[in-house]
This record gives C-alpha cells, sequence and structure tokens, in this order.
C-alpha cells in the first residue's frame, strides 16, 4: 500500500489530487454548448439504473483515490440533483480520510429542495451554472425556455443553507456576449464569486469553432473598461480560474481559459463517469472501464494498482497540443457525459 500523504505522479510528474464523479448522465436543461436537444431528444436513451455506479461502488473507489493522494471531490452530471438521495452519498464520501473539501456542480433549480440536506451531509460549496442573467438569452440558451428566477432561487437556498456559491457563466460568441457586462454588474458586491468560462471543444456536438471563443483577454478587457480591475493571486497549485479583483473592493471575478491558455501542465483531475469509466482528461476520446473490474470482484489492492497504472501512465496535454495544431479533429466524450 501506497504513503496515504503522497499522491501519485504521472508520466509528467503531475500529481493526482482531485476526482470528479458524475453521479448521472441526465439532464433536465438542453444547453446548446453541453446538450443540445436536436441531439438529446425524447428518444434519446439515457443510462439505466443497473449501469449507473451504486453509491457503495463510488465510495469504495474515492477511498481508493483518497489513499492514492486525491483531497478533493466534486460531484457532477448531466444534473447530479437528479440522482435520487444524493446526500446519503455525500455524508458517506465526507468521512473518507484524506478527502479534505467536496463540491457540488449544478444549474441549481432542485436546491430550494435539497440545499439543507445536502450542506447537513457535508457538503460545503456548490458551483452553480447561470449562462445568462436576462430570461430571453437564458432561455434560448437552457433549451427548456426556463427563466433565470428558478436558478436564482436556488442561489438564494444554497446561501441560507450555509453553502459557499460560485457561478459559472459560459461565454460564447453568438449566444451570451451580451450577459458579461450584466452577469458582472448583478454579482458584483454580493460575495458571489463569478467566473467566467471560455467556449470548449469538448465533445463532438456543440458545434464549437475558435471563431466563436470570447477569450479571457476580451472578458477582462470588458469589464475593466466600467469596473476596474486588477490580478489576483492564485488560491492554491494547479487552480483554473484566473483571477481578478474589483479595484474599489467590490468582491473578484475568475476566467477559466483553457482555450486561449493551457493549463494542462498543472493539472491534477481525475474524472469517474456515472457508468464506471475513468478518464485522465476533459478532452479524452475514451476512458477506463474500472466498474466492469470492480464488478469482476476485484480486490482492494487489485483496483488500487489498477488506479496507479493509470494515472502513472497518463500522457495527456490535449490544450497544448491544440495550441500547436495538433489532434484537433479527433472525437472526444462528450461533456455532459463526464460532467466537465
Amino acid at each position: 500500500m501506497r504513503n496515504e500523504v503522497s499522491p501519485i505522479k504521472d508520466h509528467f510528474g503531475r500529481a493526482l489530487k482531485d476526482l470528479r464523479i458524475s453521479v448521472i448522465d441526465k439532464c433536465n436543461f438542453r444547453c446548446t454548448y453541453c446538450m443540445p436537444k436536436e441531439i438529446f431528444g425524447k428518444d434519446h436513451v439515457f443510462l439505466s439504473e443497473n449501469e449507473l455506479l451504486s453509491f457503495d461502488e463510488i465510495v469504495r473507489l474515492a477511498k481508493t483515490f483518497a489513499k492514492l493522494g486525491v483531497e478533493k471531490i466534486r460531484i457532477t452530471g448531466g444534473e447530479p440533483l437528479m440522482r435520487r438521495n444524493l446526500d446519503e452519498l455525500i455524508a458517506q464520501l465526507t468521512v473518507i480520510p484524506g478527502i479534505k473539501d467536496i463540491a457540488l456542480t449544478t444549474n441549481a433549480v432542485f436546491l430550494p429542495k435539497t440545499a439543507k440536506k445536502l450542506k447537513a451531509a457535508g457538503l460545503k460549496r456548490v458551483n452553480i451554472s447561470l449562462d445568462a442573467i436576462e430570461d430571453e438569452v437564458f432561455k434560448q440558451i437552457n433549451g427548456k425556455g426556463v427563466v433565470a428566477r428558478p436558478v436564482l432561487k436556488g442561489i438564494e437556498a444554497a446561501q441560507e443553507a450555509g453553502l459557499e456559491v460560485k457561478i459559472n457563466m459560459v461565454a460564447k460568441k453568438g449566444m451570451n456576449e451580451s450577459q458579461v457586462l450584466p452577469m458582472a454588474r448583478y454579482f458584483k458586491g454580493t460575495n458571489i464569486i463569478l467566473r467566467y468560462i471560455e467556449f470548449m471543444d469538448v465533445g463532438n456536438h456543440n458545434g464549437w469553432d475558435f471563431n466563436n471563443v470570447i477569450t479571457k483577454k476580451q472578458i477582462i478587457d470588458m469589464i475593466d473598461k466600467e469596473m476596474p480591475l486588477e490580478p489576483a493571486e492564485e488560491n492554491y497549485y494547479g487552480e483554473v480560474a484566473s483571477r481578478y479583483r474589483y479595484k474599489d473592493g467590490g468582491g473578484e471575478i475568475g476566467v477559466i481559459s483553457s482555450v486561449s491558455d493551457s493549463f494542462c501542465g498543472t493539472c491534477t483531475r481525475i474524472r469517474l463517469s456515472a457508468d464506471g469509466k475513468l478518464y485522465t482528461c476533459l478532452f479524452a476520446s475514451s476512458g477506463f472501464d474500472i466498474r466492469e473490474k470492480m464488478r469482476d470482484e476485484l480486490t482492494d489492492e487489485q483496483l488500487e494498482e489498477e488506479v496507479t497504472s493509470l494515472w502513472g501512465n497518463r500522457r495527456d496535454r490535449y490544450s497544448e497540443e491544440r495550441s500547436e495544431q495538433k489532434n484537433n479533429n479527433r472525437k472526444k466524450i462528450e461533456m455532459s457525459y463526464i460532467g466537465g
């Protein structure tokens, strides 16, 4: 068995510290850049209950990863709050030795009913997806005609429950560039950090084109003209968002810029899909089927060896290769499948 405080490292010396767990592939939205309704329509077949990892299987894997150095867990989907009794899973994950932080990414619609239970179970933080503050723009993006108010109510519920809240906004030309400033204005001074995400080439169905990317520089320039900004130091090694403070003390924003910048060199994340496949990169073409190995009665020691070998042989650096004009057209796993 490995030393519990010494994380394993990949081929490039990157330590394994973060585990992202997708608990379901279903979502109540059909956002154009993630699960476009033209592809994920009424006849789309989602995973059956037997195909999903059980909570026991997820906890077993999380314990293995904690032994190998993982300290942070993020629960994703699909929309993770569509998985029944999610608070029970979080309660089990929270007590795993070595796990220091549990967070959840959600569209917030179900938070008014679940936030207090999630907080009581040990959840600390939620990242809430909101791509527009103006209803007509948001309705077009989410593909379901939902206005912003249900998401804003979810944000309020999370705050009332004592959860730390961050807002994620995917910024895309032709979709919501008109919302960059209104979103900044809305959340400035609220103690909620707004993070802009460059439109990324995840998956094969979101119609990604670099010409649709609003870059980090463009976002910062837009905001800085009205609400002056200054760079802020990163909170920890491998942080994906570049941080900026408002000069007048009105809080901060962040920009996740995996298109205009590359942070492959500090990537410490592995992803687990809802049906039990491990992905060592957000832009991966295929995953490692750990579910079947567990269901074939793999011992804990064998499971640890499998994960160690998978990470130890990791050579992923897609963002760097993209900037070098390599492998740009390869097929990639869908964002909705591994949760971003």
